[in-house]
């Protein structure tokens, strides 16, 4: 067996691994050492068999840490919220929130109108590592004007918006990535210019009212985004 036929074997057999759950997501692969060892290749062709494994997000791999399972086989549906997405793909996530206050926000205002707005500000985490720093902000009217005394709904904004008669009916999303500032790597634990994504999403009702815009930075080792067109 050549060299190259070697490396394909450690691409097929790692990937029916993992995707069969037999290397469960958040395990930890085998070192570089041992599989070279095991498949008879050198460590440059470890090296390129998981950088394919990568490029097919399948494991991520950390500089002096090892690499790790990220694929679960599940689609997230951001619609019902990141962190109800994650916990019911079986992901151990709990939710901090920051705080909530009445904001001004001119984009808002020109686009939307009204002088003031609430933010909901709040960091998810899985296995106690940050994933997301999230900024929701809503039109502060009605009982949303409320939000700093009352507080959130059963704890969800979701129940919030939909209480006070804001259900989204559409809107737009904008994906692009940002290096994390020393505010919010402090919040996620992780190292100031990080390459986070930054999700930017706008949601609205059947009357074309603002019913949320919400900012987020999200780990690219646990978020991807998936878009469909046309027929399938």
């Amino acid at each position: 067996m050549d060299m190259y036929s070697k490396r394909q074997q450690l691409v097929g057999d790692l990937t029916d691994l993992i995707r069969s759950g037999r290397l469960a997501h958040g395990e930890r692969l085998p070192g570089e050492n041992q599989l070279a060892l095991r498949y008879q290749v050198s460590r440059g062709t470890v090296r390129s068999a998981l950088s394919e494994l990568q490029q097919l997000e399948l494991i991520s791999t950390q500089a002096g840490v090892g690499s790790f399972v990220i694929f679960d086989g599940v689609q997230l549906d951001q619609r019902i919220g990141w962190a109800r997405a994650l916990a019911d793909a079986g992901a151990p996530v709990t939710t901090e929130l920051l705080g909530i206050e009445t904001v001004t926000d001119q984009a808002l205002e020109e686009e939307f109108g009204g002088p003031s707005y609430v933010a909901v500000r709040r960091l998810r985490r899985e296995h106690e590592r940050g994933i997301s720093l999230e900024t929701a902000t809503v039109p502060a009217v009605g009982p949303l004007a409320r939000l700093p005394e009352t507080g959130l709904r059963d704890g969800s904004l979701t129940k919030t918006l939909e209480a006070a008669g804001r259900i989204s009916a559409g809107g737009d999303q904008w994906i692009s990535t940002e290096r994390l500032d020393a505010c919010a790597a402090g919040l996620l634990g992780r190292s100031a210019g990080e390459l986070f994504l930054r999700a930017e999403r706008t949601s609205v009702d059947l009357e074309g009212r603002l019913v949320e815009r919400v900012v987020s930075l999200l780990d690219p080792d646990r978020f991807q985004f998936h878009l469909t067109f046309g027929h399938r």
